[in-house]
């Protein structure tokens, strides 16, 4: 009796262990399901633009019966999205590896977008980073960034999919796109947060060629963020007329709010206002974000933004000291699975000629339709 009593014994002790093993590596599994280390993720895009008073498609300047230039086709001051008639943005493609404590972001794109938010390094050729940099948790409250990541300044970003308009504001336009340098965030607790950061100057993302610094920093609180950046986006000595002579180069400072406010449960408002000088030209304006959801796969938003250039910064382009522009952009915002279908009306209304009419005659307006199409995975 006692023999078999501990054949039984033994029997449910492996059992048990059997049982409590597989428990085990079930949840493990399952842990690893729920947090993989490597993610991979980007977004597609397309667009048809067209103009109601303006030109949609290149004309000759004919003088003497010889052409001596050409005029384009009519578009807002503002990046992307300005090509007439059916147009790519851009492929975007996101790796990234989540440790526990490092982990890493390689950002690449491909098409007009991706070039044109690439524009700064490296020289005389193509670039397909966006971001690329690896990070170290070094705390629960402090992680350290180092590499090349997008800016921290401004309400829009260079991912089609994470705006609300697929056109772009002339704000975001003229900040800075991206940054090359170490920050480190904190969380200061009771939704608190800051970042410090030391830069290459804007935009140069690969390379230093100046040898100069800028400098970052951010405050928020509960989703709401005032940012800093300060440095010379040149150098001192320059070659000129085969010369290395010594220029006075002015520091760059802008100063940034960005944030907003869920006034109910289907009604957001965003908020952006910013202020960038270089001494003798820059810019400031401010825009709001206004979004309604009015269902679960459909939602309407507004962009009513004014811009003003301090001197003849160019972003404009009327050649006229301190010109301004209001700009109106009411765009759509359709789900069908991981594909949003965004029809937009936009407005820019500028304090001086800007633009050129179908008639091939200065006008101070433009008004234009758009119809995106932006794939997620």
């Amino acid at each position: 009796m006692k023999t078999i009593i501990n054949t039984k014994y033994i029997k449910n002790l492996f059992f048990l262990t059997f049982v409590l093993i597989s428990t085990a590596n079930f949840a493990q599994e399952e842990a690893a399901e729920e947090k993989p280390k490597f993610e991979f993720s980007g977004t597609v895009d397309a667009y048809y633009r067209a103009n109601f008073n303006g030109l949609n498609k290149e004309v000759p300047v004919i003088e003497n019966d010889l052409q001596v230039g050409t005029f384009l086709p009519t578009a807002p001051g503002s990046s992307f999205a300005n090509d007439p008639g059916f147009a790519l943005g851009m492929i975007n493609l996101i790796a990234g590896y989540e440790g526990e404590k490092v982990g890493f972001v390689a950002d690449l794109v491909f098409g007009p977008r991706g070039e044109d938010a690439v524009f700064g390094s490296p020289f005389g050729s193509p670039n397909i980073v966006n971001q690329l940099y690896v990070y170290w948790n070094v705390s629960e409250s402090t992680t350290l960034t180092f590499g090349n990541f997008n800016t921290f300044l401004g309400y829009e970003v260079i991912s089609p999919a994470a705006n609300f308009n697929y056109s772009t504001s002339y704000m975001f336009s003229y900040g800075p796109f991206s940054h090359a340098g170490l920050k480190a965030d904190f969380d200061l607790g009771n939704d608190w947060s800051a970042m410090l950061a030391i830069l290459n100057p804007t935009d140069f993302t690969d390379i230093n060629p100046f040898g100069e610094l800028s400098f970052g920093a951010q405050l928020g609180y509960s989703g709401q963020y005032l940012n800093f950046i300060f440095g010379k986006q040149g150098t001192n000595e320059q070659l000129i007329d085969g010369v290395l002579t010594d220029t006075d180069v002015k520091s760059l400072f802008q100063i940034d709010y960005t944030g907003g406010f869920d006034i109910t449960d289907t009604f957001f408002l965003g908020i952006n206002a910013t202020y960038q000088d270089t001494d003798d030209i820059g810019f400031y304006g401010a825009a709001l974000y206004p979004q309604l959801k009015t269902s679960e796969n459909f939602a309407i938003g507004l962009r009513g933004e004014y811009f003003e250039e301090m001197g003849d910064f160019g972003a404009i382009g009327t050649g006229v000291e301190d010109s301004s522009v209001f700009a109106i952009t009411l765009t759509g915002s359709a789900t069908i699975g991981d594909l949003i279908i965004k029809p937009e009306l936009r407005l820019d209304s500028a304090s001086d000629d800007a633009f050129i009419n179908a008639d091939l005659e200065a006008n101070d307006s433009l008004a234009s339709f758009l119809l995106a199409a932006v794939y997620q995975f």
